[in-house]
């Protein structure tokens, strides 16, 4: 079976990767890899290759980046590829129909999401922020619509009660890699598999995250905020300001106390130890690992001891 890979960043790369591992075992040749142009990146923003790119050239795979697939041009180079599937996982350009009707066996998608629960970009952020209390991911025959075509295979797991989007984006990436070699190995041995249709209830879309949406919103409930905090790390990092300086928060928790009375949202109510105590909307919330504008991410208990922290009674987001 020819198959061609379609995927940008790190979740991508994990199922190409697999797909290479398992190719002579499972007869699949995958014969080239798009992937973005190459993009301005780090402190000399010099122009880096996607993780995508990386694991091609490692491999010796054609790779081709280009700006669009809507024109005769793109239509016609996939063509001539030859591919009897097209695998897409978290590219970042819109396939047009004239690319979808390529591949013979079509376009399959690698999707972190249970659909039609969060179609759209950010399935593990908006999991998380929502509390859900699993997710998975969906191989998912693609059609014009955005994530709305019917599923060949879904893979559930829970969601950790701590977990963070870059812990749980590491185990779903994992398991893509796993479902899709499994879904191409059985299509490569001339199996029929069934394609369940989405249902047209519990739909939900994953809105791209801003880094202004990850500001915290102390009035918010102490579980609300926390959700936030794990949701948005590694990135973009909720965040929020002290003396007009702005402080990424990493890590929080839960303590079993409730509000304090008289103290306004955002006021801390207890430093020292290895945490900060802030008052919420409801309840209070432990702060244990901050990051200040131009330094490194560390424990809440080294700042309180280095100093220069906030202090009862003082207030954080004004």
């Amino acid at each position: 079976m020819r198959v061609v890979f379609a995927g940008t960043p790190e979740f991508a790369a994990r199922a190409l990767r697999a797909l290479l591992h398992a190719g002579p075992d499972h007869g699949l040749h995958v014969v080239a890899a798009y992937t973005q142009p190459d993009r301005p990146a780090g402190r000399g923003m010099k122009l880096t290759a996607s993780a995508v790119k990386e694991v091609a050239l490692a491999h010796h795979l054609p790779v081709l980046q280009p700006a669009t697939l809507r024109t005769p041009e793109a239509v016609a180079e996939l063509a001539a590829l030859q591919p009897d599937v097209m695998v897409v996982a978290a590219y970042g350009l819109i396939l047009p129909q004239a690319i979808l009707d390529v591949p013979r066996l079509g376009c399959l998608n690698i999707h972190a999401s249970l659909l039609p629960r969060w179609r759209g970009a950010a399935p593990i952020h908006r999991a998380i922020l929502a509390g859900d209390a699993k997710t998975g991911v969906a191989i998912m025959q693609m059609e014009a619509g955005l994530d709305t075509g019917p599923v060949l295979l879904e893979t559930f797991t829970a969601i950790g009660a701590r977990e963070t989007t870059g812990e749980l984006h590491d185990r779903l990436a994992t398991l893509g890699a796993e479902a899709i070699v499994h879904v191409l190995s059985r299509l490569s041995r001339g199996e029929e598999l069934a394609a369940a249709t989405q249902s047209t209830h519990g739909v939900t879309y994953a809105n791209k995250v801003s880094p202004e949406e990850a500001q915290i919103d102390w009035s918010a409930s102490a579980v609300e905020i926390d959700r936030k905090v794990r949701a948005f790390n590694p990135t973009p990092g909720a965040w929020t300001t002290w003396h007009g300086e702005k402080l990424k928060v990493w890590a929080t928790g839960l303590v079993p106390v409730p509000s304090c009375l008289g103290s306004e949202p955002g006021s801390v109510t207890a430093a020292e130890g290895e945490h900060l105590l802030v008052s919420c909307g409801s309840s209070v919330l432990a702060v244990t690992e901050i990051q200040r504008a131009g330094g490194k991410r560390m424990a809440v208990g080294a700042w309180l001891r280095g100093g220069g922290h906030p202090a009862v009674g003082e207030r954080l987001g004004n």
